[in-house]
């Protein structure tokens, strides 16, 4: 059935490419490395852009706007994060028709030119906490780009947060994972592992990196979000200074956090299926198609489409405005109607035929499922509102045994080598290495550590790989 998909078993790279295609989400821009998202593929971005939005406001934080331009010299201050950006930067040198006096790098994050301004606005630890975020777009040049998961230019939200203790900025970095790990779970139906990088995947200059990892249905794993406590090196690097209570200068606690599009890359690689693309309901713009059908025209384009717009209307005022579309695309099969919206992963299509007509229903057919139910013209808006709160719950708990099915515990690096190579996924193990030990065990097998999952932070037991004690519980894998 599945119209111009490979299938994942055949080739899951192309799978996805060609999910991401027919569902007409995004395209290739002329710049190499680049994409252009299209109104569908932008349309999904909004919903979850909204949701972490509304949370963000919530818990306090405000909006505002930074250049996408940053002076060179301004990464230099702080030498770790140049470090680890610089080989990704793409940098400005002319302009105007005339060389630059310094060059000017296009913002792969805004942790410097933050700093810079936060310099300019905290004086007194009356102006703590400051509570800033803001939607923009970023750009690291990619060597190997995939569309959603890693263009050289992607949309993100990024804050950053400047507090008067270290207690306090530890406080705002858990807070903000604890967002993200609730908007993934509950509006995304990613079941995401929230945890503490390890040394070599800790963002540059960050004291401590907390990430959210979750697994894709080829068990490898993305990184869907991460939150940073950045200690007091920016605030060094960008003398963010400020007068306390007892009236001494002291350098300000900062904390930096972002998620981005590639979360619509998680979505696709975790739901998806052979057909096409499936979202869950609450990031779906259109959660409901509603098609009338009919051989005879005037049949159609009559009743059965007027009794269609008014169960649209019934059901959109308790799922929400501009949920439901009233499918009139006559000129089309029946067959290639239906898998119009399939492709393009709207969670429920409700069909009128002559049929329900008669008998005062609908067929209701699920996307995650197939499945099919006939439903009642009375109170159908509540049985829908309850078959989209099913098929999310549905997709969340399907994503989540998946991961726990393909989770697997070992004692030492032979075993680890095997099981990576036999069955992939996540492998659960202890661990106690350095930075170097990361980089030889990812030369060996093409893993690394995802992090060091909360829930198991008390957990300690013997390194699998360099056999030392106290080491910490960690889940390693290959990933995106």
């Amino acid at each position: 059935m599945a119209r111009n998909i490979t299938s994942r078993q055949q080739d899951y790279s192309q799978w996805y490419l060609d999910v991401i295609k027919v569902a007409e989400l995004a395209d290739y821009a002329p710049v190499r490395g680049c994409m252009v998202i299209r109104p569908t593929g932008y349309s999904v971005w909004e919903e979850i852009q909204q949701v972490f939005d509304r949370a963000f406001k919530e818990t306090g934080h405000v909006n505002a706007y930074f250049p996408v331009l940053i002076p060179s010299s301004f990464l230099e201050k702080e030498a770790e994060h140049v470090e680890g950006f610089s080989p990704e930067c793409a940098v400005v040198t002319h302009a105007g028709g005339e060389e630059l006096e310094e060059p000017l790098v296009v913002r792969p994050t805004s942790e410097t030119v933050i700093g810079h301004m936060y310099s300019k606005w905290i004086q007194s630890w009356r102006d703590l906490p400051l509570l800033i975020n803001q939607w923009a777009n970023v750009m690291r040049w990619e060597k190997r780009p995939r569309l959603f998961l890693r263009t050289s230019e992607f949309l993100w939200q990024e804050g950053h947060t400047a507090h008067a203790s270290k207690e306090e900025a530890i406080e705002e970095t858990e807070r903000m994972l604890e967002v993200y790990r609730r908007i993934m779970t509950d509006y995304l139906a990613l079941p995401v592992v929230p945890g503490v990088k390890s040394e070599g995947e800790r963002f540059p200059g960050a004291e401590e990196t907390y990430t959210t990892e979750t697994m894709m249905s080829d068990m490898k794993a993305l990184q869907a979000g991460t939150s940073h406590f950045l200690g007091q090196n920016f605030s060094k690097a960008f003398n963010i200074q400020f007068q306390n209570k007892k009236e001494a200068m002291e350098y300000a606690w900062t904390t930096s956090w972002g998620v981005s599009t590639r979360l619509i890359g998680a979505v696709i690689m975790t739901h998806s299926d052979d057909d096409g693309l499936i979202l869950p309901p609450r990031i779906a713009p259109t959660k409901v198609a509603l098609l009338p059908i009919s051989k005879d025209e005037t049949m159609a384009t009559g009743p059965l489409l007027s009794k269609a717009r008014e169960l649209a209307g019934k059901i959109e005022s308790v799922i929400g405005d501009r949920t439901i579309v009233v499918d009139d695309q006559f000129h089309m099969r029946p067959g290639d109607r239906f898998f119009y919206h399939l492709q393009k992963g709207v969670p429920l299509r409700l069909e009128l035929g002559e049929k329900e007509f008669e008998k005062g229903t609908v067929r209701a057919v699920r996307r995650d499922t197939g499945e099919k139910i006939d439903l009642p013209w009375d109170g159908i808006e509540t049985k829908v509102h309850e078959l989209l709160e099913t098929i999310q719950e549905d997709l969340l708990n399907k994503a989540r045994s998946f991961r726990e099915m393909n989770t697997h515990e070992v004692s030492d690096f032979d075993d680890f080598k095997k099981t990576l190579d036999k069955k992939g996924g996540f492998i659960k193990t202890y661990f106690a290495g350095t930075k170097d030990d990361e980089k030889a065990i990812k030369e060996a097998t093409g893993a690394t550590v995802r992090c060091f999952p909360l829930e198991d932070k008390d957990a300690r037991g013997k390194c699998f790989f360099t056999g030392k004690g106290d080491a910490r519980m960690a889940i390693f894998a290959k990933s995106y």
